[in-house]
């Protein structure tokens, strides 16, 4: 489903008195089932954007739409993806997977169903019976993912989901991402800092400025969804977007 962000702003209030504003009339678009990156430096309010289009925050003025309509909990289904998983760890995997299901009174047999198929996605088939604990980090976001994927969203948030992993794990978690995102209907859109992982993973890439934050700059990625983070095309594109971001 298209993703409509209208001049969103937000403030937040200081104890000292008076207001600090974070997002000042924010606007991007995403086109169903595509991919956007989100990257802007620390504490411009990249996740304040993300918890206001899950429904977790209000807006001070603008508007969410999909396909045009007003953004609605009732009527949308939205899943969120952390920058830690926030397992529980005394459930297993499939139970974990299964929770948000359960929350919404889906029968037994269809959560047994969505969860087997979301965890061969994420290709973790043979660990349904597991705990987290006994998982790798790596492992376990990709748990979170599927718990995510498993209510079946029209709009996936994923708020610098790697970035807690060590690098070599996180670009494993990238390549995966990679590999099954063309067997979701999501629209997505990926909060980051890191500017190569923005433009290997996403069709687009919207730059945003320090607070009070709008989009500064957007860049279309113009490269097959089978990638090479190595590829000089975007390496050439990383070292753009971080003149954007004024860091270069």
């Amino acid at each position: 489903m298209k993703l409509e962000v209208l001049g969103i702003r937000k403030e937040f209030p200081l104890t000292a008195g008076g207001r600090r504003p974070v997002l000042a009339g924010l606007t991007f678009t995403v086109p169903s089932r595509g991919f956007a990156a989100l990257v802007g430096p620390s504490g411009c309010g990249k996740s304040t954007i993300l918890n206001i289009v899950a429904g977790l925050l209000e807006s001070d003025a603008g508007e969410i739409r999909i396909d045009g309509q007003r953004l609605s909990r009732r009527t949308h289904r939205i899943g969120y993806v952390f920058q830690k998983p926030r397992l529980l760890n005394w459930r297993t995997v499939v139970q974990n997977v299964e929770f948000g299901l359960r929350a919404d009174g889906v029968p037994a047999a269809e959560r047994a169903e969505r969860a087997r198929h979301v965890l061969g996605l994420v290709g973790l088939d043979g660990f349904a019976g597991e705990y987290p604990l006994s998982l790798s980090g790596g492992m376990q976001q990709r748990v979170a993912i599927a718990r995510a994927l498993a209510i079946e969203p029209q709009i996936l948030l994923m708020d610098e989901p790697f970035s807690h992993l060590d690098e070599l794990t996180a670009r494993g978690q990238r390549q995966e991402l990679l590999r099954f995102r063309d067997k979701i209907n999501a629209t997505v859109v990926f909060v980051t800092h890191n500017a190569l992982e923005a433009v290997y993973l996403s069709d687009c890439v919207y730059v945003l400025s320090a607070r009070p934050t709008t989009v500064t700059a957007e860049f279309t990625i113009d490269a097959p969804r089978t990638r090479r983070m190595d590829d000089p095309y975007l390496i050439d594109l990383q070292r753009t977007v971080i003149r954007a971001l004024g860091a270069d």
